[in-house]
């Protein structure tokens, strides 16, 4: 498993056509044990990270709605800046992008300083 999402559930849908694994999260609790379960092999049931559970190493990118990367608020910013497999990747969610956030072209010109 390369890819993994997280989001929506139409869009699970969409990515399942596409060959993509993923689980639909409603919430924040929902897509919290999801994340762990992924990135630490935590089973939200025994409340503890299982030893030799490690989903990372069979997931290499994980896509996030733009709604459930904030519902990870802290947590996804400390795994992002640890530097571990899966690579977050964020995306709009099926209602569009969420507001105050940059395009990716808003980004890239941001950290090349160069408007076109």
């Amino acid at each position: 498993m390369d890819y993994y999402f997280l989001g929506d559930p139409e869009l699970v849908t969409a990515f399942r056509f596409a060959g993509v694994s993923g689980e639909a999260v409603q919430n924040q609790s929902e897509t919290l044990s999801a994340f762990r379960r992924i990135t630490e092999g935590y089973n939200a049931t025994a409340g503890a990270v299982l030893p030799g559970v490690e989903l990372a190493s069979l997931c290499r990118v994980l896509i996030l709605t733009e709604e459930a990367a904030d519902w990870l608020g802290e947590d996804l910013d400390n795994w992002q800046l640890g530097g571990r497999y899966p690579l977050v990747v964020e995306i709009p969610g099926i209602t569009g992008r969420q507001p105050g956030r940059k395009t990716l072209v808003d980004s890239i010109r941001e950290a090349i300083g160069v408007h076109v």
